[in-house]
């Protein structure tokens, strides 16, 4: 891996926060308010977190070009949760929020084939492209909640609880290697 390479993967995370941060300008104009905004930056913020640790976790694992159409895909669900999040205490532009996340959808197709296309699959690019799939259903539920009732957001949580259980097994794995038994 050159250096140029390297340099990439560390600044995605950055590079994410701040096209996210650029969007949340962007949806600014369209009437984003601040509940919007608040949930937007805490959601932007969390990704940029958890791509950085990813990142730095394993010295093997970059962001390939999949990971960049990721990133792009995490971009779009930041504006969707920010609109969704909106919507509790404004109207929402439905056809700007529509427009996100089919856009988000489109791209999903796009990584996993770029990714294979390239020969540039990675552990940490699968677990970002299925955190960011969470995501993403997680948004929409919460969008369509008011209107469909609560139990939609079952289906948003599963994935997040997926993700929650991968990291629970991972640590008790880690800790019945060092201790003789694991536990969550």
């Amino acid at each position: 891996m050159n250096a140029a390479t390297v340099r990439a993967s560390r600044t995605g995370p950055a590079t994410g926060l701040i096209a996210q941060v650029l969007l949340l300008n962007v949806l600014a104009t369209a009437g984003l308010g601040a509940a919007g905004w608040v949930v937007g930056i805490a959601c932007a913020v969390t990704i940029a977190t958890a791509l950085a640790r990813g990142v730095a976790r394993g010295p093997g694992d970059r962001l390939g070009p999949a990971s960049w159409v990721t990133l792009a895909r995490a971009t779009l669900a930041v504006g969707v949760a920010a609109l969704a999040a909106d919507s509790f205490t404004r109207d929402t532009p439905v056809a700007l929020l529509v427009t996100l996340a089919a856009v988000a959808l489109v791209l999903d197709a796009v990584d996993g084939w770029l990714a294979r296309r390239t020969g540039t699959a990675t552990a940490l690019g699968a677990r970002f492209d299925g955190e960011v799939d969470a995501f993403l259903i997680l948004a929409l539920s919460v969008y369509v909640a008011p209107a469909s009732g609560a139990w939609v957001l079952a289906i948003g949580a599963s994935g997040c609880c997926r993700g929650c259980a991968r990291r629970c097994r991972r640590a008790a794995g880690a800790s019945s290697s060092r201790q003789g038994r694991g536990s969550c």
